[in-house]
């Protein structure tokens, strides 16, 4: 008979949270239509960080950790992109960056104080899995593949430029692709009975399928090459220059919309359904 009341009382605990987390998914906005506008808005902070940082060359030696060393760098084994990511961090975190959940530090650390006024952020994720990222893949994917595709070489020596630039890319795909938190958790709330079986049999492939639209993923490349061959025209007062298409050369355009959709189609989507599987995987804890 007890052990009937204790499993009682858990099931009754249990539907009470759920219930108090739909609720707050209600009040909060949080829906499929919130969640596809944040990240189509995203899309233009993404494309325009890009044709910002594609202005200054490659300047190689601002990520060279032993040419930082030889420039003074007071034995960090790191370069100077490194550590002005580390320092600029530091510096937003104690601004209140990082108390919302829709942003990640690259290196986290803990911060006694905020200047910024307080304001009491709405908690929309599973707090057990709220705090799945993927920014290690992030990092090493944006300097090791998509910076050498971004800059043509050459060394102008605006480093100081050139990694703040950096920077608001990084935080750019960090912010968009660890959104998937956020995505998923919508989709669990809308089919909960199924992703909780396949959440309990740790079936990550049949999660990978559950969650995927390829006509959608479709839809978001195509989207982010047309926005970069708008945002991309050289414009004068007579109007756009003329570009040609997305098959003309990466002269034609600030940035090459096909290396946009690439972006989207080999690193942002992948990374984002690897963010979105995860999340879902500590769903149940």
């Amino acid at each position: 008979m007890a052990a009937a009341t204790i499993l009682s009382c858990r099931y009754l605990l249990i539907c009470s949270a759920t219930l108090a987390l739909l609720l707050l998914r209600l009040c909060s906005g949080l829906s499929l239509d919130t969640v596809r506008e944040f990240l189509t808005r995203e899309e233009d902070t993404v494309v325009f960080g890009l044709i910002e940082r594609a202005k200054y060359p490659r300047n190689t030696p601002a990520y060279d950790p032993a040419g930082y060393l030889a420039g003074g760098g007071h034995g960090h084994d790191a370069s100077f992109a490194e550590m002005f990511v580390r320092e600029s961090e530091a510096v937003q975190a104690k601004a209140g960056r990082y108390q919302s959940l829709q942003e990640i530090p690259f290196f986290p650390f803990r911060v006694p104080f905020t200047l910024a006024p307080p304001y009491n952020f709405t908690t929309e994720l599973y707090s057990a899995a709220a705090l799945v990222n993927v920014n290690d893949a992030i990092w090493s994917m944006y300097f090791n593949e998509l910076l050498p595709l971004l800059a043509k070489n050459g060394d102008d020596g605006n480093y100081a430029a050139t990694v703040s630039s950096d920077l608001v890319c990084l935080q750019a795909l960090s912010r968009r692709i660890n959104y998937g938190r956020y995505v998923a958790e919508v989709k669990f709330i809308g089919d909960q009975q199924n992703y909780t079986t396949l959440i309990r049999n740790k079936d990550t492939d049949a999660l990978m399928k559950l969650l995927t639209s390829e006509a959608q993923e479709d839809v978001v490349k195509r989207r982010v090459q047309k926005k970069a061959m708008v945002f991309g025209q050289n414009v004068t007062l007579d109007g756009p220059v003329e570009t040609g298409n997305s098959n003309s050369s990466q002269t034609s355009f600030k940035v090459d919309p096909s290396l946009v959709y690439k972006l989207y189609d080999k690193w942002v989507i992948p990374l984002t359904k690897q963010v979105e599987v995860e999340y879902l995987l500590h769903r149940l804890d």
